[in-house]
């Protein structure tokens, strides 16, 4: 989606972009076999885009490794626990 924890909008969204379609299919098949393991822990739909030779932007300075930096910072996201 367009979040990531508390945080809204198409710059928070999960994205995957490859350099070729071979790389979609192979991230595509892996992206389904991993949601069947999260629907049967009952998790929701993955919903990282997946798209080939897309524009993008790195975000400002210092959001870049964010963690390291500030390593009890803000971070909303974890782990499901569900094995792939």
């Amino acid at each position: 989606g367009m979040r990531q924890g508390n945080d809204l909008g198409t710059q928070y969204r999960s994205c995957l972009y490859l350099q070729n379609e071979s790389d979609l299919d192979q991230a595509q098949q892996t992206a389904m076999t991993f949601q069947t393991k999260l629907s049967a822990a009952n998790y929701p739909a993955i919903t990282t885009e997946l798209a080939v030779d897309q524009h993008f932007y790195y975000a400002e300075h210092y959001h870049q490794q964010y963690l390291a930096k500030v390593p009890n910072g803000y971070c909303g996201i974890g782990g499901t626990g569900v094995c792939y």
